[in-house]
């Protein structure tokens, strides 16, 4: 595969989104950017979420997830502390916190609160598309943050991948095409997620992950992404060879999170390589 040279700013949802986390990156630098940087040295680095999702089943990545673009209110009242608690006793591997406000329903305040009663490793969703939003998610004792491929310049991506790496931090590539695939083994990601899902126009296609995750490297952990909602999804993407799967919506919705957290464990997967 080739470097892309034709990347171009996102349009639709992701677009909009985008804009408004830029906007909200530099009021972090400029209010508490120094603050920030001060205290990463103070803070204990937090355990691997790559590790613990290399498992020889399927590992999930289950979602704190209150609302969405594509499905507007999932579960408004949501406790993430609860959740995420319904979610380890359920068998996840790892805890994705979803931040970001406007859209999505979320906080800092829940991943610092999930990070001081779970333990399991954390990640920080959200549109991150500058340094100090990862500065900052080193400070709050997140294991790893996401970095949308489609959000951000090739070469910014590998900044920001290097930047997260000498903080301490991992990063969560996603990608859902080829180029950016390749922009995201370039950066040297250790996690590649494919989200099924379009963010420009929010449809879903499963197609994606079935033609992107057996290009993955086998020493880098492959995450589907978007559109799980039972079991036979989860062994749907251990055909193709994921490590682990990213569900945020069919969890979050459910009335039983531990149950239906369990009911996607226990799926073999087939290494790729």
């Amino acid at each position: 595969m080739q470097a892309s040279t034709r990347w171009t700013p996102p349009g639709g949802t992701l677009g909009s989104i985008v804009a408004e986390a830029e906007g909200r990156a530099d009021v972090l630098r400029r209010d508490h950017g120094q603050r920030l940087r001060d205290a990463v040295g103070s803070v204990p680095r937090a355990p691997s979420l790559a590790e613990a999702l290399r498992r020889k089943d399927v590992a999930v990545l289950a979602e704190v997830k209150r609302r969405s673009p594509s499905k507007g209110s999932i579960a408004a009242g949501l406790n993430a502390v609860e959740q995420a608690a319904a979610y380890r006793d359920g068998g996840a591997a790892g805890v994705s916190i979803l931040t970001e406000p406007s859209h999505f329903g979320g906080s800092n305040a829940d991943l610092v609160a999930v990070k001081a009663r779970i333990a399991l490793p954390v990640l920080k969703k959200d549109f991150h598309v500058d340094v100090i939003q990862l500065v900052e998610a080193r400070v709050l004792g997140a294991s790893a943050a996401l970095l949308i491929a489609r959000a951000l310049p090739p070469e910014r991506l590998i900044e920001l991948v290097e930047e997260g790496r000498a903080l301490g931090l991992e990063l969560l590539v996603e990608v859902r095409d080829e180029e950016e695939l390749d922009a995201a083994i370039r950066s040297g990601a250790t996690m590649i997620g494919v989200n099924n899902r379009n963010l420009e126009t929010l449809v879903i296609d499963p197609a994606t992950s079935d033609r992107i995750i057996p290009l993955i490297p086998a020493n880098t952990v492959a995450i589907a992404e978007s559109g799980v909602t039972g079991r036979s999804d989860v062994e749907r993407y251990a055909s193709i060879g994921a490590d682990a799967v990213l569900v945020g919506s069919a969890l979050s919705a459910s009335a039983d999170p531990r149950a239906a957290t369990r009911e996607l464990t226990g799926v073999t997967s087939r290494r790729r390589g």
